[in-house]
């Protein structure tokens, strides 16, 4: 399996958008949890923490649900809520309320190796500003077996804004992000997937790049 990694570094990060105008330091934090409630049926929950501005200020919590519903082992379909809190330095909070479809398809499955799409269509209000913003984004992620336990994990996501709003300023391409980071199982049918994650944000003024140490906790029961 190691030959495919330089194949890997390239497939995530050369869908990365040039150099941005300005860089800041994150530190990301995840909490994500799968439970079946029956064969077909199943829920998801997530807690995210984001610490921007250097890491030293929690900038961005956002807490999300999902139910899900299998189609075939491997496509699944489903919808959820998010709410996300923004709190930048300067301009005011943002209360964000996200409905959600989701569509998650396993493209490959062999020997170890998985590589998987999920596409995704919100629904975006937020308390700040009575107008409605959609955006489509579209996550494919690679799993490549590199030890008897561990896996290295790609995955690349950009986000494409379909209108505009005064808080969704922009529409077209606004965010990209790409990662590259390694699975490691800490417990049964639990794991923590460490790594690098670079997030371009594409904005009418100077773009930001923010350079993130990742870490996520996935539980399924």
């Amino acid at each position: 399996m190691i030959r495919f990694l330089p194949l890997l570094w390239l497939a995530v990060f050369a869908a990365s958008p040039a150099s941005a105008n300005e860089d800041d330091f994150n530190i990301w934090t995840g909490q994500f949890a799968s439970v079946d409630i029956s064969d077909d049926v199943y829920i998801r929950g997530e807690a995210q923490e984001r610490f921007n501005n250097g890491a030293d200020r929690l900038g961005q919590l956002l807490l999300r649900s999902f139910v899900g519903y299998r189609i075939s082992k491997r496509v699944n379909l489903g919808g959820g809520y998010a709410y996300v809190l923004t709190d930048p330095i300067g301009p005011a909070k943002v209360n964000e309320h996200r409905f959600y479809q989701e569509l998650n398809i396993r493209l490959i499955d062999s020997g170890g190796l998985t590589l998987d799409s999920r596409t995704r269509l919100e629904q975006r209000t937020f308390e700040e500003d009575g107008e409605l913003a959609w955006r489509f984004r579209n996550f494919v992620q690679l799993r490549v077996p590199i030890s008897k336990s561990n896996k290295l994990v790609a995955y690349t996501e950009p986000f494409i804004t379909l209108n505009e709003t005064p808080i969704q300023r922009r529409s077209g391409v606004a965010v990209w992000r790409n990662f590259l980071g390694v699975s490691v199982p800490v417990a049964n049918g639990v794991d923590m997937v460490p790594g690098y994650l670079n997030q371009h944000v594409v904005r009418n003024g100077r773009d930001r790049s923010d350079h993130v140490a990742n870490v996520n906790l996935f539980m399924n029961f």
